[in-house]
């Protein structure tokens, strides 16, 4: 059974797969329970074993495994295949979200680059090698598609779990036809992310560390400010001390890929009413990490430039513990891979080099295993996420064809 990317593509983006991102309350197109009984359905039509896991209430991991020639349990190449479920809200999209439409060579909706267009272009790629010659050699593939990436990559996270025998027993699997152990006799030689990277081969990115920091002051009645403590004004001045320590970020010495770290308030709330001094406010911070920094540290770091600097007077400032943290993604044993990679693509006529991105992927979770990791897909980020989202057709194709080539011939022997 071999499959088409523009089809596939099309019916994927008709299964809505939102991130909750947090929202307490949630539409019918939030979550990826209906696109993972969906995927579940394919490979079972495809032929392939799979596995699925629980990584929260009602959201599971699923993966699939395309066996190699020889089998990875008989020192056959083991490569990893990620890409992600979730998608990030439809609100606010000048198409339709969900309907797949194809126009003018390009497939429209959400997830169409951001991250369904890869995840038809890996499936329909491995849809090919499963109607192949079965003799030929070439890598076992096992397909992982996690959710939650949009929102801290636990996903991702938890599927690492699944091949490190002490932790097997204890990684939530929740059904399948295929064990972690039978999935995994070894950790994978290599991973590809997709991500849309139009085709470059990302083999560095920044992390990230997200928190929510309160000003807590007293209320009072508007008439009589000076019976209250303003939290707003002691947010302010907090505010303006993280866009100082921004400026100070600023002067940092670049990554030679991925450029210097950055620091951003996102959202702000508080106050009941316009005639009550306010006693709380809340923000978010959002930083960006370089690959080789700690969320931990980094946090420390504002946490302490807040005390010194914000001067909150009577004012209580208190910082939650980070509700989303990843580490970068470094590019000091991806090397041999991503060359392979980039000889792979070039000779298929497309320009490609190693290159380093701002954003977080899956990847950060998967390299910190010491698994080789590279992040590469067709579609551009630029697309990612925007009102009218949508994928070129020709893009599609060729990031199809181009998995299906690392599948059929592999990455480890052209790197020895």
């Amino acid at each position: 059974m071999s499959l088409d990317p523009v089809e596939t593509l099309q019916q994927l983006v008709r299964v809505p797969s939102v991130n909750p991102l947090g929202r307490v309350e949630v539409d019918a197109s939030c979550g990826e329970a209906r696109l993972t009984d969906y995927l579940q359905g394919l490979c079972e039509q495809l032929g392939w074993r799979w596995l699925r896991q629980e990584v929260h209430p009602g959201r599971e991991n699923l993966l699939a495994v395309i066996p190699g020639s020889p089998p990875a349990g008989e020192g056959g190449e083991l490569q990893l295949w990620d890409v992600h479920q979730d998608t990030v809200a439809a609100d606010g999209m000048s198409v339709d979200p969900f309907g797949g439409e194809l126009r003018d060579g390009r497939v429209y909706g959400r997830g169409a680059c951001d991250d369904k267009g890869p995840m038809a272009a890996m499936i329909v790629a491995l849809s090919r090698l499963s109607s192949a010659d079965r003799a030929a050699k070439r890598p076992t593939v096992v397909l992982a598609l996690p959710v939650n990436e949009e929102c801290g990559f636990t996903g991702a996270q938890a599927m690492c779990e699944l091949w490190r025998p002490d932790r097997q027993a204890t990684a939530h699997t929740t059904g399948g036809t295929i064990s972690a152990a039978e999935m995994f006799p070894r950790p994978p030689e290599l991973a590809i992310v997709a991500e849309p990277t139009g085709l470059q081969v990302v083999v560095a990115h920044q992390g990230v560390v997200r928190w929510r920091c309160h000003a807590i002051g007293r209320a009072a009645h508007s008439s009589r400010p000076h019976e209250g403590i303003n939290a707003v004004y002691a947010m302010g001045r907090v505010v303006h001390a993280i866009e100082r320590y921004q400026h100070k970020l600023a002067a940092a010495e670049p990554h030679p890929l991925c450029g210097r770290p950055a620091v951003c308030v996102t959202t702000i709330t508080g106050g009941v009413g316009i005639n009550t001094v306010p006693d709380e406010v809340t923000i978010s911070i959002d930083r960006r990490l370089g690959p080789g920094e700690s969320p931990a540290a980094a946090v420390a770091d504002l946490v302490r430039y807040i005390a010194h600097h914000a001067n909150p007077g009577v004012s209580r400032i208190e910082h939650d513990p980070p509700f989303m943290k990843s580490n970068g993604l470094l590019d000091s044993n991806n090397g041999p891979v991503a060359a392979r990679l980039v000889q792979l693509v070039r000779s298929a006529g497309r320009e490609c080099d190693r290159v380093g991105v701002p954003f977080g992927t899956d990847a950060a979770a998967i390299g910190s295993t010491g698994v080789p990791t590279v992040v590469f897909g067709p579609g551009s980020v630029h697309q990612a996420h925007t009102a009218d989202e949508f994928i070129e057709v020709d893009e599609l194709e060729l990031g199809t064809e181009l998995y299906c080539r690392v599948a059929c011939e592999g990455l480890l022997a052209s790197c020895a």
